[in-house]
């Protein structure tokens, strides 16, 4: 017997390579192995910047007699949980019902036939805080298994029956409306921590999909109450230690409820999600701190994550290399007074110390303090500015985190989105570029020629698994923010294509859609849940794009499989709001419309830039925007008030045309120019507006902030 993992894709289970447990890949071999020794099963589950996956490792899984243990009386099979979300998903369920709680690394014990029968979470290697020892979970294991086999059974039998039974498909007929987006907010409201932001109380996370929604609602209503906490929010986390204020970017979570002290590691989702959310927060209200942070959080993305082959890694790990050769959480990131004056000298380091809040006794662990903004910004901006570049080339000589450089598609294509937003918005065209070149790496090495995507790849090279509906929805979201940007409608098609996928693989008859293709893998459930987690869910990520698409092309096919998605949000929105901010913030643009942004003119032309420039600064909810060459014939009655001939109503032909056979987008059919100028044509549920040539005018239509 070996240890299986060598020739592993994933970062997570190449560090596990090395140990002495017989470690398999998740698969069939490893299940026939178990059934032919009559052994049980034990599942890992993690992620490479996991750091009590790291601890459990060095405790557990790099001991000789741990292992020897393992290896004599069970299977052991190790899941990178980003790699296989479905897997993670559907004995994280189980875990959570059993024990009332979850987290990794996951440790759950299966029958060969892959049912779950006794769960947990980290195990110590001795007894302690109430847990029990590894080697006596592994005892107790063995012992039920050897002496109450008929027992385990049993139990295995009922958890695989109860997760069986557990469905979403129970939503209302129609998405969530203004009554119930209402409600939303009065729960968010009660749940908002009014002295530091955010929601909840410790750990706090940031609430990304939430702050989409508040700032969707306020656009809508105008609700000044939504667009308070947002911005409150927003500047809390971004003085917090939980914004890297050398480095930008964003750490995972904070373990207090003031933004103080993170848990280190810093995860693409994060940063994509939270650029997008401060670059909307500064579209709506000119915040320059705001437009500072985001900026930031694109250049860390692009320096520390960006791959060689234009991708985006998935995370920076929370611990690194110390001085003394050891490994400690944060030792990156942390500074002691002694050090700030050994690269500042004494004058610059009070300075610093004052302004990062770096104090004797330390906010952090061993006298040190994670850098933050507790109180006003010095007057000498100039010498601050100076201080903290000294501080960041000094850090930069530190042994920096590991990276975890596996390309996660849906991940990618939350950071398409996200940088291709910012780069339009506040005029850097270095980031469309980049947003470009990951968009064509997700075409080249993740879609396969039946259109369908692989989740991950590592060097250029695409992983075995298969994508899951989170795959979908963003990098559809991506490919749509891209043509939006460029118009460029190749990335309108792809988009396309991707959602019909989503349309004949994830939906089920009812319309409630689930996480993993009708020709997936089986598993002992088949997973399907609409709640957002670190990132927006594939329920909800799916429902966004369908519905952006659907106003590209006026599908009703697509619009309707929006709507009935979004069913299982009304039921959750007054109640968990928390738990479903991005389908939330959807519902705001399904309510809204969304608008459609119809920009035509000349390409190069200063007027279309303009135009095309004020339709991207809108803040109306969730509105779509089209730019391109302007159609010679105008359809009958498109600008006095109905939709253009031609529209597409059923979405995309399987070779990528259109189903009339035309080449231009949809929605910008039938739009000529405005007495030869470049024109914008806005509309709304198939009725549009008298076209306008004016960019003034075009921006009152859509609430767009003065004196951008």
């Amino acid at each position: 017997m070996v240890n299986r993992l060598a020739d592993s894709t994933s970062p997570y289970l190449l560090q596990h390579a090395d140990n002495p447990v017989h470690w398999w890949p998740w698969g069939d071999a490893a299940f026939e192995e178990a059934r032919s020794r009559d052994v049980p099963v034990m599942l890992s589950v993690g992620y490479s910047s996991c750091h009590w996956c790291h601890v459990m490792a060095h405790e557990s899984f790099e001991d000789e007699a741990t292992a020897d243990y393992l290896n004599a009386h069970f299977v052991s099979v190790k899941v990178d949980r980003e790699e296989r979300p479905d897997v993670d998903a559907v004995y994280m369920e189980a875990v959570q019902a059993a024990t009332g709680q979850g987290g990794w690394p996951m440790t759950v014990f299966l029958t060969p036939q892959r049912e779950p029968f006794y769960f947990g979470t980290y195990f110590p290697p001795e007894p302690r805080h109430g847990m029990p020892s590894f080697r006596q979970v592994l005892q107790g294991v063995r012992a039920a298994w050897a002496d109450r086999r008929e027992q385990v059974g049993e139990v295995a039998g009922r958890i695989v029956a109860d997760l069986a039974g557990r469905s979403f498909a129970d939503g209302a007929p129609h998405p969530p409306g203004g009554a119930e987006l209402h409600a939303a907010l009065m729960q968010l409201s009660r749940d908002y921590d009014t002295r530091h932001g955010g929601f909840g109380t410790a750990p706090k996370f940031p609430p990304s999909m939430v702050l989409e929604f508040l700032l969707r609602h306020h656009a809508r209503t105008g609700s000044e109450a939504a667009l308070q906490m947002a911005r409150d929010t927003c500047d809390a986390m971004a003085r917090g230690g939980i914004h890297d204020q050398l480095g930008g970017g964003f750490a995972r979570y904070s373990v207090d409820r003031g933004w103080i002290v993170p848990h280190f590691e810093k995860m693409l989702y994060d940063n994509a999600l939270l650029l997008r959310a401060y670059t909307h927060l500064w579209r709506a209200d000119g915040s320059e701190s705001a437009r500072r942070v985001a900026l930031g959080t694109a250049d860390f993305m692009v320096r520390e994550l960006r791959t060689a082959e234009g991708g985006f890694a998935s995370a920076l790990d929370a611990d690194s290399e110390t001085a003394d050769g050891g490994r400690a959480e944060g030792a990156f990131y942390a500074w002691t007074p002694q050090q700030l004056a050994e690269v500042l000298g004494e004058e610059d380091a009070r300075l610093a110390a004052a302004h990062f809040g770096v104090t004797e006794e330390g906010t952090f662990e061993h006298g040190a303090s994670v850098l933050r903004l507790p109180g006003d910004a010095v007057a000498d901006a100039g010498r601050v500015e100076a201080v903290r570049a000294a501080l960041f080339e000094a850090r930069e000589r530190r042994p920096r985190p590991e990276r975890d450089d596996k390309v996660v598609a849906a991940w990618n294509g939350l950071a398409v989105a996200a940088l291709a937003e910012a780069g339009a918005l506040l005029d850097r065209p270095d980031l469309v570029e980049a947003a470009t070149a990951a968009a064509d790496l997700l075409v080249a090495v993740h879609l396969t020629p039946a259109g369908r995507l692989l989740r991950t790849s590592r060097d250029g090279t695409a992983g075995p698994n298969a994508g899951v509906l989170e795959d979908y929805g963003d990098v559809a979201e991506g490919f749509l923010t891209l043509y939006a940007v460029t118009g460029e409608t190749a990335w309108l098609e792809l988009a396309g294509q991707l959602l019909d996928a989503v349309l004949r693989h994830f939906t089920g008859d009812d319309g409630s859609l689930f996480d993993t293709a009708d020709d997936a893998e089986q598993l002992i459930r088949r997973p399907q849940d609409p709640t957002d987690n670190a990132a927006p869910s594939g329920w909800t990520a799916a429902a966004g794009a369908l519905l952006s698409y659907a106003a590209y092309t006026g599908s009703a096919r697509h619009r309707e499989a929006a709507e009935r998605a979004l069913g299982v949000i009304t039921k959750l929105a007054g109640r968990v709001p928390r738990f479903v901010g991005w389908g939330l913030a959807v519902a705001e643009a399904a309510l809204d419309g969304p608008r459609e942004v119809a920009v035509v003119g000349p390409a190069g032309d200063p007027a279309t830039a303009a135009l095309h420039r004020t339709a991207l600064m809108a803040t109306a909810p969730g509105a779509v925007v089209a730019v391109g060459e302007p159609d010679t014939a105008a359809a009958p009655g498109a600008p006095d008030g109905q939709a253009p001939d031609g529209q597409a109503q059923d979405g995309q032909a399987p070779d990528g045309r259109w189903p009339d056979g035309g080449d231009a987008a949809p929605l910008l059919r039938g739009r000529p120019l405005l007495a030869g100028r470049p024109a914008a044509y806005v509309c709304r549920n198939f009725t549009c507006e008298v076209p306008t040539a004016d960019a003034d005018e075009l921006a009152e239509r859509l609430g767009v902030r003065e004196a951008h």
